[in-house]
């Protein structure tokens, strides 16, 4: 069961399912580089997505948010874990195996210039999926792409520019009718939108919004941006060094964090005067700890303002801390008070 855009909890059948999931980096060095160490990207991570759902995913640069996205795709092999999509395990087919559910699973990037071809027309670009996938006639083929541009707000006679004729937000549109032409069931969205102005952000994740409402999407929503990630998800997972710290619906993690990082990156969030409740703000100490060498325990300990002893030796479990909220915490261990929300 899944939690809805308001909070409340929804009947939603699980479309991917990811366990455990690691993805290491090995380090080579000398002449005959050799093994050296690991960059320890993600870190066993378990979430999963219902039909129609969005999950977004939060934390500093550098926690492993693209990582995890590219890997639960299989553009980059999982060192470890399960990836299940519709019930099935895809963590080891092989290419041809893997085939039908790259249809089913699609990607919007980050960069919309750096993601596209430029080389290739707009229309080219966006079409290239059903060439790639033997889908319908070349008539059919351009048919649709003109029906996705249309959807996507671009007018079907722009199929025939290129990627360097068109403005950020135009080209991020493109990106998004690429996603869609094979009728995908869910898409990662990494950052799609960092990129863009303020106000054709808006207008991107209206989009966004509107086709998963028609289309029945399931999206993965990557950022670092927490209003956006308010605005558009229905369930938040904050990430640290690796690991997920906490996973609840947007309006539990917002009102009430049971996490010391996920308060800190609360109280960074710009707040009116007008607002009726300020948050305290809180100063991490120190710098992110390196992912090829993690801290033992708890990875947050060396700079949570209620670190305790055990939190340098012992891993805290990501567990079910309030019906629907979960936290990886020693506080909440033997019933004790969690002191953010007082603070």
């Amino acid at each position: 069961m899944t939690v809805g855009r308001s909070g409340q909890k929804t009947g939603r059948e699980a479309l991917l399912e990811v366990k455990d999931l690691k993805k290491h980096f090995p380090i080579y060095k000398g002449v005959f580089s050799r093994v050296s160490g690991q960059v320890y990207a993600v870190d066993g991570v378990s979430f999963e997505i219902g039909r129609g759902e969005t999950l977004g995913l939060v934390g500093e640069s550098g926690c492993g948010k693209s990582t995890v996205g590219r890997t639960l795709l299989r553009l980059l092999e999982p060192t470890d874990g399960t990836i299940r999509m519709g019930g099935e395990d895809i963590t080891h087919l092989d290419r041809e195996g893997l085939l039908p559910y790259r249809r089913r699973m699609q990607m919007i990037y980050q960069d919309p210039y750096a993601s596209l071809n430029p080389r290739m027309s707009a229309g080219e670009i966006v079409g290239e999926p059903l060439i790639i996938h033997d889908v319908g006639t070349p008539q059919e083929r351009r048919d649709k792409v003109a029906a996705l541009f249309e959807r996507v707000g671009l007018r079907p006679e722009a199929m025939l520019n290129y990627p360097h004729e068109f403005s950020g937000g135009q080209r991020q549109r493109i990106g998004i009718a690429r996603a869609l032409a094979l009728s995908p069931d869910l898409i990662v969205g990494d950052e799609p939108v960092s990129a863009l102005d303020v106000s054709i952000q808006a207008q991107i994740i209206n989009l966004l919004m509107d086709l998963q409402d028609e289309f029945k999407l399931s999206y993965l929503f990557v950022a670092h941006d927490l209003a956006v990630v308010e605005h558009i998800s229905h369930r938040v997972a904050v990430m640290y060094l690796g690991r997920i710290v906490e996973m609840t619906d947007k309006q539990s993690l917002f009102e009430m964090p049971l996490h010391p990082y996920t308060e800190a990156l609360l109280s960074a969030v710009p707040i009116p005067k007008s607002a009726a409740r300020a948050r305290k703000r809180v100063i991490l100490k120190g710098d992110v700890p390196s992912p090829i060498n993690p801290p033992s325990g708890c990875h947050f300990h060396a700079r949570c303002p209620y670190a305790m002893p055990r939190c340098r030796t012992d891993v805290p479990a990501l567990r079910e801390v309030k019906p629907g909220h979960w936290a990886s915490c020693h506080l909440h261990d033997g019933g004790v008070t969690f002191p953010l929300a007082a603070a």
